[in-house]
């Protein structure tokens, strides 16, 4: 098993040290192992679920949801079925903000188009 120090996973997940500390205080991250000295290590999986978090964080879902989704995954197989809805809900929402986000960057270029059109004023 590869251990990274807090340093290293900061490095490698793009995330602060302070967001790793507060991640596992809220529980978003479980079970994080100790050196003898008392050094947090993390592992692969923990990066592998720092990537997922970066993935819902990124795309605007709310850290308690992250955090029931943490929770089923750690409950095991018989919360599959529900972890799906949430991350299809989840995605749902992206999609809306897509659609919007998509609607007011053509309104966006439209409008640079306009001052693109006009006649060049030197000052």
């Amino acid at each position: 098993m590869t251990g990274y120090s807090p340093a290293e996973t900061a490095r490698r997940s793009g995330f602060s040290l302070d967001t790793l500390r507060y991640y596992e205080r809220i529980g978003l991250l479980a079970g994080i192992g100790r050196t003898s000295g008392g050094q947090r290590v993390f592992t692969d999986e923990d990066l592998g679920w720092l990537e997922l978090f970066r993935c819902l964080r990124d795309t605007g879902m709310p850290i308690a949801q992250m955090c029931r989704y943490a929770d089923l995954a750690r409950e095991g197989e018989h919360t599959i079925r529900e972890r799906q809805e949430l991350l299809e809900r989840h995605a749902a929402t992206v999609e809306e903000q897509m659609r919007l986000l998509d609607r007011q960057y053509a309104h966006l270029r439209a409008k640079i188009r306009y001052y693109e059109s006009l006649p060049t004023v030197d000052a």
